[in-house]
């Protein structure tokens, strides 16, 4: 366990909130906070000169979540750099036929954003970033890795690597670990991370190839018992779509990843005359997993560092930016006197309960959708699928879900 503060590191504590992370979640939440008037001191272990090397990955942010934005004054940032998707749909592979179309039109009433804004996680990040860091009550500090945490009753200490490569002791009332699923803050306080690992690998093929052309909107699900796949369109620059192939548990990595192997796929998939124009293929495993707690004292876990789930669906960004939203509004009530820590244990109740009720479920449901072998259930999905795109109460409902509305009214309803 971490050690306790000494008695004059609690007396000399600074007066702020300790981020870990500059991801989508890290940056949300440290939005949220000084534009509240929470001083923050926001911790990224990549340098600023490195920071948008990252690479291009999740993005699909949800209705719910582009309010969020808006309230942050980031919205209109990212849609100039993102792509508005109305619709999406679900395909069976086998056949080639359409099953499903979904309209966000239906909940037109319900949000002020009735589509999903394809906007990859770099881009959320830069434009966070360029907000967070000429804020006045944002200590941001680039290329200053995490490295320990110890705590008392009334403060906390993040040990880290400053730039000059010496320790570096940074006091303040509360820390949150936005550092993803390999959090440090969460394995050094002993919590749990229980769940399980699909032992399957997903191929990310990202290709430049107008599949519109095709019939396809720009969010897709196909169906298929044999290789399940999900086509998304980007705005780049360039514009592409990631197309994710189900693959072989046992096959070579290097040999998935061969340009040669991704081009048989998507000619398995569309054949056509000319190869595809390829601009880069990765794999990535897919975890279920939920911290048996999301606090311990005045250390606090948000985003994959409190769950991670699979990404179909585009939950695990969306559901890490409504745990910052939630936690930032319960800290800022602490900071103005209007609560207190049993805010915090609130928090967990809500953001835990969601994290395994909705996101967790939802995310098993609609892989096992797509994965099905059974030939009558595969049937019977697709006909229940179909019949809820048909009827527009349920269409409506089946949206309200998707787009992660129903989980904030679900978590609101939380005492």
């Amino acid at each position: 366990m971490p050690a306790p503060l000494r008695t004059a590191d609690r007396r000399d504590r600074d007066d702020r909130v300790i981020v870990v992370g500059a991801g989508p979640v890290g940056l949300v939440l440290t939005l949220k906070l000084v534009q509240s008037g929470v001083p923050v001191t926001l911790l990224e272990a990549i340098p600023q000169a490195e920071f948008s090397n990252q690479m291009a990955r999740a993005g699909s942010n949800h209705p719910a979540t582009l309010q969020m934005y808006a309230a942050l004054g980031l919205y209109d940032r990212l849609e100039a750099r993102g792509l508005k998707a109305p619709t999406f749909q679900y395909w069976d592979r086998a056949t080639g036929a359409l099953i499903a179309e979904f309209d966000h039109a239906l909940i037109a009433d319900a949000t002020p954003y009735p589509c999903v804004l394809q906007c990859e996680r770099i881009k959320i990040c830069e434009e966070a970033l360029a907000l967070v860091s000429r804020h006045e009550l944002c200590d941001l500090r680039m290329g200053t890795p995490f490295v320990a945490l110890a705590q008392g009753a009334d403060g906390v200490e993040a040990q880290v690597t400053a730039n000059d490569g010496t320790t570096e002791r940074i006091r303040g009332r509360y820390l949150v670990s936005a550092e993803g699923a390999r959090s440090i803050v969460r394995k050094s306080l002993g919590i749990d991370f229980a769940g399980f690992t699909y032992p399957d690998r997903t191929l990310n093929v990202t290709v430049a190839h107008d599949f519109a052309r095709n019939g396809y909107s720009h969010r897709n699900y196909i169906s298929d018992p044999g290789e399940w796949m999900n086509l998304f369109h980007w705005a780049g620059p360039p514009q592409v779509w990631r197309v994710h192939f189900h693959t072989d548990p046992g096959a070579d990595e290097d040999a998935l990843l061969a340009p040669e192997n991704c081009e048989r796929a998507l000619q398995r998939f569309l054949p056509k005359d000319t190869s595809y124009d390829i601009r880069g293929a990765r794999l990535f495993t897919i975890h279920q997993r939920v911290a048996s707690r999301f606090r311990s004292g005045r250390a606090i876990l948000a985003g994959d560092a409190a769950h991670v789930n699979s990404p179909i669906g585009g939950m695990g960004l969306n559901s890490g930016v409504h745990d910052a939203m939630n936690l930032g509004e319960k800290l800022v009530r602490i900071w103005r006197g209007d609560g207190d820590e049993t805010l915090l244990d609130l928090y967990e109740r809500q953001r835990r309960t969601i994290a395994l009720e909705h996101v967790q479920a939802q995310t098993i449901r609609n892989k096992k959708l797509l994965t099905e072998q059974d030939p009558q259930v595969r049937r019977r999905n697709h006909d229940e699928l179909r019949r809820t795109a048909e009827t527009p109460r349920l269409a409506r409902e089946f949206l309200l879900r998707a787009s992660m509305i129903r989980s904030l009214e679900q978590a609101n309803a939380i005492t």
